[in-house]
């Protein structure tokens, strides 16, 4: 499968802006209101539909935001859709979209959580390079030195180019700033550091360079995929079969006894056959008892013989690297730096 990429994002293109899984509380209202500001500051029109001040588990019925997302995408004067989080449910879109539509004039569309359960899907059913990123209500913070933001990498998505970001080794130890009483908050808390992990058999201190095409997701959402027509990465990765995977993959707050079952699951479902590396979030996420989340990863994967990274920038601790599904990827990983460069070749 051939991957396309949307065009670059120039001044004065439009980002939509829609909720397909959950909408903003009313009491948060502030912050995507801000943020809808800092995105036009930055010199897009932004168009917001109805579901991202809707209220509940999801923001509106199913069909109301398949057809806001669906209009959204096949609108040729939008040129990114940028939900303003993720959330539980949007797996309820997926058989009520047109695939074929969504994917005939390729646009970019952003986030993380449960917003993968759609960008996944994007990627391997139509080719269309999908944008795992940070979400709208992300967007006003400072992005850390070496990380691009989702709207730099969607204005620098040109065929053949190349992007290059490196871990900045610190990130926010606490929760989530509180939108409700500084809706303008603008600078992330990143008060701890650390490195990238290797989790493999390997040298810990072994350096890392590999390549692959990008693919990956929230495990708490894309790993029910698995074994689906929205999940098929064993495909996928058939048809890249000569460049391999680089298989990301962000774990939220699922135990590590979750995880190990769910990494089996992936492992089972052919996720892996093809990879020439795993790449796992820095996570807040529990222990099982005496299982600790690297060791569930090295229970499902360790004897895969590839390079098994942890805590790196892909997952809900901030800060967020921009990841495009479908990217032919280097990973270089030493005990001073490590950077991902992801080349836009089809």
């Amino acid at each position: 499968m051939t991957i396309r990429y949307p065009r670059p994002l120039r001044p004065g293109d439009t980002i939509g802006v829609t909720a397909p899984s959950s909408g903003v509380p009313t009491p948060l209202l502030g912050r995507l209101d801000h943020a809808v500001e800092v995105v036009r500051a930055k010199g897009f029109d932004v168009r917001v539909g109805a579901t991202p001040s809707g209220q509940g588990m999801v923001s509106a019925p199913a069909d109301v935001r398949a057809a806001e997302l669906t209009g959204m995408l096949t609108d040729p004067r939008v040129r990114a859709v940028v939900p303003p989080w993720g959330g539980e449910l949007a797996v309820d879109l997926l058989g009520r979209l047109d695939w074929d539509a969504l994917g005939a004039d390729p646009t970019w569309l952003v986030g993380y959580s449960d917003v993968s359960t759609l960008l996944l899907p994007l990627t391997l059913r139509t080719g269309v390079a999908t944008l795992h990123g940070q979400n709208l209500m992300d967007t006003p913070y400072d992005v850390p030195g070496g990380i691009l933001g989702w709207w730099d990498v969607a204005a620098s998505a040109q065929d053949g180019g190349e992007l290059l970001q490196r871990s900045p080794r610190r990130h926010r130890s606490g929760g989530w700033d509180d939108y409700e009483k500084e809706p303008e908050v603008s600078t992330w808390t990143l008060d701890a550091a650390g490195p990238w992990l290797r989790l493999d058999a390997a040298d810990p201190a072994a350096p890392v360079d590999v390549s692959g095409r990008l693919i990956g997701g929230c495990m708490e959402t894309v790993s029910f995929l698995a074994g689906t027509p929205y999940g098929d990465v064993a495909r996928f990765a058939a048809e890249h079969a000569a460049e391999g995977m680089v298989v990301y993959l962000d774990i939220l707050e699922w135990g590590a006894a979750d995880v190990a079952r769910a990494l089996w699951a992936l492992r089972h479902a052919g996720w892996f056959d093809a990879a020439n590396a795993v790449l796992v979030s820095r996570t807040h996420a529990p222990a099982t008892g005496d299982l600790g989340q690297d060791d569930a990863v090295r229970d499902a994967l360790g004897d895969l013989g590839i390079p098994l990274l942890a805590d790196v920038e892909c997952g809900h601790v901030p800060p967020q690297l921009a990841l495009v599904n479908g990217a032919l990827a280097r990973v270089q990983h030493g005990p001073d730096e490590s950077t991902i460069t992801q080349r836009l070749v089809p």
